[in-house]
């Protein structure tokens, strides 16, 4: 316990050092996705070509097992295959993977997946409205998860490019201080985004069906 506390420690240590862009990242994000809601509200019919999409993806493809688990009820499972797919696949795959061969590549994805979030998740409709309710708290965990992934992208590209700003003399020792650094930084990735999931299974499957009509 001891340990984990003062990996936790570390991790919040290199997200104090870099307050500047973590709060930049934060208002971007954010900001993207409050104002994607606004202006899909004018143009509602690219919404319901992106939520039929989004639904097929859950029928048939990779997120059918996914949308099993909370369709069936089970919420532990639920739980568990929402922050696997979006520890792994939505931070990890999509957002590190990237920038660790291009510098800050995962940036620009994570503006994508801030636009795309507030085009499907605009209360346009009064069902959308009632769901984003408790969902608005999803929104905001999960999104601070894949902010303090962009966090890491920005650490690791910012210790290449410029190696002198974590004490190191080259390119090679600057890139793997900047890659130790992301991953403390995904420690409290991993965290907030197994809250979300946890949160979002829960109010999904046992509150959202009790306040739609």
């Amino acid at each position: 316990m001891t340990t984990l506390r003062a990996w936790f420690k570390t991790a919040c240590d290199i997200v104090r050092q870099h307050k500047r862009p973590y709060l930049i990242i934060n208002l971007a994000y954010y900001g993207i996705v409050a104002a994607s809601m606004v202006f899909v509200s004018f143009y509602p019919e690219i919404q319901a070509a992106l939520i039929q999409s989004v639904a097929a993806s859950f029928a048939e493809g990779s997120l059918a097992v996914v949308a099993e688990a909370y369709l069936g009820g089970h919420v532990v499972q639920a739980a568990a295959l929402t922050f696997l797919f979006n520890f792994f696949m939505g931070s990890v795959l999509v957002l590190l993977a990237p920038s660790m061969i291009i510098p800050f590549a995962g940036l620009l994805v994570g503006l994508v997946r801030a636009i795309l979030w507030g085009l499907v998740l605009a209360p346009t409709t009064p069902e959308l409205l009632i769901t984003m309710i408790p969902h608005s708290g999803t929104l905001i965990l999960e999104g601070q998860g894949y902010i303090l992934a962009l966090l890491a992208v920005w650490v690791l590209g910012r210790a290449f490019i410029s190696p002198s700003s974590v004490g190191a003399t080259s390119w090679r020792s600057g890139y793997a201080r900047g890659l130790k650094n992301a991953a403390w930084l995904f420690l409290l990735v991993a965290a907030v985004l197994l809250v979300a999931a946890i949160y979002e299974a829960v109010t999904l499957i046992y509150l959202v069906p009790r306040l739609l009509p």
